[in-house]
C-alpha cells in the first residue's frame, strides 16, 4: 500500500532548483508582468490623449520612487522575456539541446536580460540628464 506520507505527485521543494527550471517559471512571471504593464501603457496614452492634466499625473506617478520601481521591473521582465524567447525559437528549430547548451542559454538570458535592462536605463538617464 502506498505511503499516505508522500505526495502523489512531485512539487517545486522536491526537486533541487536547476537553471532550467527558474527560467521556465520567469518566463512563465514575465509574461504576467508584459501583459499588466500593457494595461498600464494604455492607460499613459489615454491620459496622454486626455491632456496635459492628466498626462501630468502620470509622469508624476511614473517619476515616482515607485513608479521608477515599476518602469525598472517591467523593462528587465521585457529584456529576459525577449531573450529567453529567443533562445525557444532557436530550440524550437533544433538547436541548443544537448544540457550543456540548454544550461548555456538558460544562463544567457538571464544575464542579457541585466545587460540590456542597465543600457536601456543608463541611455534613458543620459537623455534626461540623471546620469
Amino acid at each position: 500500500m502506498a505511503n499516505p506520507q508522500r505526495p502523489l505527485s512531485p512539487h517545486l521543494q522536491v526537486y533541487r532548483w536547476q537553471i532550467q527550471m527558474v527560467t521556465s517559471i520567469l518566463h512563465r512571471a514575465t509574461g504576467v508582468i508584459l501583459a499588466v504593464g500593457s494595461l498600464l501603457i494604455a492607460y499613459a496614452l489615454v491620459a496622454l490623449a486626455s491632456g496635459p492634466e492628466a498626462w501630468d499625473r502620470v509622469t508624476a506617478c511614473a517619476t515616482s520612487p515607485l513608479g521608477f520601481v515599476v518602469l525598472f521591473g517591467w523593462s528587465w521582465a521585457f529584456a529576459f522575456h525577449l531573450f529567453n524567447g529567443l533562445r525557444h525559437l532557436v530550440q524550437d528549430a533544433g538547436y541548443a539541446w544537448r544540457i550543456e547548451q540548454f544550461i548555456r542559454s538558460s544562463w544567457t538570458s538571464v544575464f542579457g536580460s541585466l545587460a540590456l535592462t542597465a543600457i536601456i536605463w543608463v541611455i534613458a538617464m543620459m537623455q534626461r540628464g540623471g546620469a
